[in-house]
């Protein structure tokens, strides 16, 4: 029998786009056995997924080094034919050193390459000067070699019950804010999302989604907008809650975070804030209904890194601080 693990144990976009190599793998292989293993806290995003017959749960945060030998030691045991390793680091590249798996297949940057019989570059101008192809792409390198060389689309699959617990917010017209980030420099700054919501159509509710985390800095942002009708969702949507929400917003607006790649994978329109980062590294949206804002200032220090900072290293933050809300309304003239 045909069994593929999928390893990414980074953050949860991450996640998200490594689906698009479990659609690839079913659409050829549709009688094979599809595990992923992922971090603990990201198992919600694949609950229910038809494709995936067990999600395997790295606790990174206690006990981690104990815990990665046990779960290297129960991949070992699933004896895999095919361990597919998007991730770069190299814990994952130990699980899959330890795998068995006849194919091993990873990036040349991850530390324990030596685990990979099947090893491929992951490509990004750290300038930003060259496009260059975007992260399912580079995934889909893992596996051109028994599929083809088209990248499918990553997929999230709300249940029947997502769908059913979001259905009170969708009585009316609405747009959903994701307004936060892990990182400080990949985050649109509180006081222009504030600028943005006191512009937007007043016929739509506004939801502002994220993490148990993100409720105060979402309520900070609602107490000092200058409208009634926004409310708090942050905590209290699961990832795919959040997503069947997203599908039938009039529009979402993200960050260079995961929540774009939910839009993505659930065919939702996004607008996508690029701050600090930019769309060449890779990771934009992907499909016609998604739209990249960024500043339109040439400036000599952007990208200031491929991932986020916790302060702006030149401290002005123009990347973000230069953004219009003409930009970001770029949708409503379609509506008049």
């Amino acid at each position: 029998m045909t069994k593929f693990l999928i390893i990414q144990t980074a953050f949860t976009g991450d996640v998200v786009l490594a689906t698009a190599l479990v659609e690839k793998l079913h659409e050829f292989f549709p009688d094979a056995r599809i595990d992923f293993l992922l971090r603990k806290g990201n198992e919600g995003l694949l609950s229910g997924h038809p494709y995936i017959t067990k999600i395997l749960v790295w606790d990174k945060k206690t006990n981690k080094n104990r815990n990665l030998w046990r779960m290297a030691l129960q991949v070992r045991s699933e004896r895999y034919t095919h361990v597919i390793n998007p991730h770069r680091f190299a814990t994952s590249g130990f699980i899959t050193l330890l795998s068995g798996a006849p194919y091993r297949a990873g990036f040349d940057k991850n530390p324990l390459a030596i685990a990979f019989n099947h090893k491929f570059p992951h490509v990004i101008d750290p300038n930003g000067a060259a496009a260059t192809t975007h992260e399912v792409a580079r995934n889909q390198l893992l596996i051109a070699g028994f599929t083809d060389a088209n990248a499918a689309m990553p997929a999230l699959y709300p249940s029947p019950k997502d769908y059913e617990h979001v259905k009170p917010y969708q009585s009316q017209p609405y747009i959903c804010i994701a307004p936060t980030s892990v990182w400080f420099t990949k985050q649109f700054p509180a006081h222009k999302w504030e600028a943005l919501i006191d512009r937007l159509p007043d016929n739509e509710a506004i939801y502002i989604i994220g993490a148990p985390s993100d409720v105060d800095a979402a309520q900070r942002i609602i107490d000092k907008a200058q409208r009634s009708d926004i409310i708090n969702l942050c905590g209290k949507l699961n990832f795919l809650q959040s997503a069947a929400l997203m599908q039938k917003a009039a529009m979402n607006y993200t960050n260079d975070s995961a929540p774009l790649h939910f839009a993505t994978a659930i065919d939702a329109p996004v607008t996508a804030v690029f701050c600090s980062t930019v769309p060449s590294f890779g990771f934009g949206p992907l499909r016609n209904n998604g739209h990249v804002v960024e500043t339109t200032e040439k400036l000599s220090c952007r990208p200031c890194g491929l991932h986020g900072h916790k302060t702006c290293p030149e401290g002005h933050f123009k990347c973000a601080e230069t953004i219009t809300n003409e930009q970001l309304l770029w949708w409503t003239s379609n509506k008049t």
